[in-house]
């Protein structure tokens, strides 16, 4: 693990900077390094996908515990530096990779099974990576992130709260969420202006889901809250029915909540992620979409 200075002095000789495009934060904090590695509980035969490798704060503690880490780097300096200074272990092969045009489908499959990621996330991408992986939920089985700590907090947020949204939703349909960590912007080169949190993201198996949740569609499921949230002062019956996403018209909708029990003025921020699902299949089986 280096330190703040090491890393200075490397980005220094290898002409390289921490660029703002790609929001580089290095982790420069061994203890924290280690303790991130222990919580995500790792087991020896596991393969890890490390989105973001930096200089290897998590990758060298990974590279001890499990069969193989595959980093992905954006930065092509990053990576010439590993290459040409040899410092990493032989059990970790690193990818030239934009992390958000990766092709998680096809990395399941050269793993051989459901993907476990670890990652210092750049806060620039954390929203889009956090709704890729809800699209690849089924080729997920756990990622732990170290997030922006407002982000981290809207994947758990309660019910009626500013916090509570989309990503919310989204991520408790297919995942469960666990906070691990809190960090300060002290533990990072250069430092950041925010604090930051890590979290735990469990996807559940396929077919399982949730066992609160009956099946449903993911899509149509996705498409609704979209739309229930783009106008999140409305109530739930107008945002819908007037959203270009859905078409349904506005009497299916208000038939759906009858039928749901719920008054329509009720608005999508207070409603659960069952409500969200029960309403996605009364309005599926009802429109035929």
């Amino acid at each position: 693990m280096l330190p703040d200075k090491r890393i200075k002095d490397i980005l220094k000789q290898q002409k390289l900077a921490p660029k703002k495009r790609f929001g580089q934060n290095f982790l420069v904090n061994k203890n924290i390094s280690e303790k991130i590695v222990g919580l995500a509980g790792i087991h020896p035969d596991d393969t890890i996908i490390e989105l973001g490798v930096g200089f290897g704060a998590l990758t060298i503690h990974l590279a001890k515990i499990c069969k193989k880490v595959i980093g992905l780097e954006i930065d092509s300096g990053i990576i010439r530096y590993h290459e040409k200074e040899g410092t990493l272990p032989d059990n970790v092969t690193l990818l030239h990779q934009d992390i958000l045009q990766t092709d998680f489908s096809k990395l399941a499959s050269e793993v051989g099974g459901r993907i476990k990621i670890i990652a210092n996330l750049p806060y620039s991408i954390s929203n889009p990576l956090l709704f890729k992986l809800t699209l690849h939920r089924d080729e997920m089985e756990w990622a732990v992130l170290m997030l922006q700590k407002e982000v981290a907090q809207r994947l758990s947020a309660n019910i009626g709260t500013k916090d509570y949204g989309i990503l919310t939703i989204r991520m408790a349909a297919c995942a469960s969420v666990q906070k691990l960590l809190d960090l300060g912007p002290q533990h990072f080169h250069p430092r950041p202006k925010v604090d930051s949190q890590v979290v735990r993201i469990t996807f559940y198996p396929k077919p399982k889901r949730a066992e609160s949740l009956p099946d449903f569609d993911y899509t149509l499921f996705k498409i609704i809250v979209d739309a229930a949230f783009q106008q999140r002062r409305k109530t739930l019956v107008n945002a819908l029915s007037s959203s270009s996403l859905l078409g349904i018209d506005k009497k299916s909708i208000e038939a759906a909540l009858v039928q749901m029990k719920l008054d329509s003025r009720i608005r999508g921020e207070t409603f659960h992620v069952e409500d969200f699902v029960t309403l996605t299949n009364i309005l599926q089986q009802s429109s035929q979409i």
